[in-house]
C-alpha cells in the first residue's frame, strides 16, 4: 500500500483528500501545518507528499526543501495560482502543481501518475472479493481467474482506483479510450453492463443520473 503524507491547513479540505485517498486503497498521514508535517517526516517514510503552500509553521515551499534529501515526490495543491508559483515549485523540485478549487478525481489521478513515474504504484487493486494484479493483468473472483476484455479490464481498474466517487461517461472514455469523447453513451454503458455482470457487480457500480456510473464500497 503506498503511503502519502497531505499537508493542508483547511480541514473540510483535509478531510476531502484523506477519505478519497483512503478509498483509493493509500495508505493517508494528515498535518494541518509545516512544523507538525516535518515531524511526521523524521518519523515515517512516505510514498508521495501532497502539499499546500501557505501553511502555518513552515511553508510549503520550506518544507519541500527540507524533505529534499529525503527524495519523496510532491504535488503542490494550493490557491496561489499565479505563473510565478507555478514555476517556483516545479524549479525547487514538485512533480506536479494543483490550484485550487480542484476536482479530486483529477488530484487521484495525477496521484496515480507520480506514483508510476517513480514505479511505487500498488500491485494489487481489490474490492469485495475481486483481486487485480496490474502487472500480469491478471483479474481473479473469489480466486478463480475472470476472462475481461481489455477494455472491461481498464474500466474496472478506473473503478478500482475512484472508489465512491462517480466517474463521468467522458471521463471513463477518454481515460480508456484514449480519445476525446464524442458524446455517445452506449460505448461506454456497453462494457460497463458486460463488466458489471462478469464480475457480478451490479447492485455495486452504479449508474449516476445524468453523469455516469460509481463503484459503491461501505467505509
Amino acid at each position: 500500500m503506498n503511503r502519502i503524507l497531505v499537508v493542508e491547513d483547511e480541514k473540510p479540505i483535509l478531510n476531502l483528500i484523506r477519505m478519497n485517498l483512503l478509498d483509493a486503497g493509500y495508505g493517508c498521514v494528515c498535518a494541518e501545518n509545516g512544523l507538525e508535517a516535518a515531524d511526521i517526516l523524521e518519523q515515517e517514510i512516505f510514498d508521495l507528499a501532497i502539499l499546500d503552500i501557505m501553511l502555518p509553521g513552515l511553508n510549503g515551499y520550506e518544507l519541500l526543501e527540507y524533505m529534499r534529501p529525503m527524495q519523496i515526490p510532491v504535488i503542490f495543491l494550493t490557491a496561489k495560482s499565479d505563473v510565478a508559483d507555478r514555476v517556483r515549485g516545479l524549479k525547487l523540485g514538485a512533480e506536479d502543481y494543483m490550484v485550487k478549487p480542484f476536482e479530486i478525481v483529477e488530484l487521484l489521478a495525477r496521484v496515480e501518475t507520480v506514483l508510476r513515474r517513480y514505479h511505487k504504484t500498488s500491485r494489487i487493486l481489490s474490492v469485495y472479493d475481486i483481486e487485480v494484479d496490474t502487472l500480469s493483468r491478471v483479474v481473479r473472483k473469489g480466486g478463480q481467474p475472470v476472462s475481461l476484455t481489455a477494455k472491461e479490464y481498464e474500466i474496472l481498474v478506473l473503478f478500482l482506483r475512484n472508489k465512491n466517487i462517480a466517474l463521468f461517461r467522458d471521463r471513463i472514455y477518454e481515460s480508456v479510450w484514449g480519445d476525446m469523447y464524442m458524446g455517445d453513451s452506449r460505448t461506454v454503458d456497453l462494457h460497463v453492463q458486460r463488466m458489471r455482470k462478469k464480475l457480478g457487480l451490479e447492485s455495486r457500480i452504479v449508474p449516476v443520473y445524468k453523469i455516469g456510473y460509481r463503484l459503491e464500497v461501505d467505509r
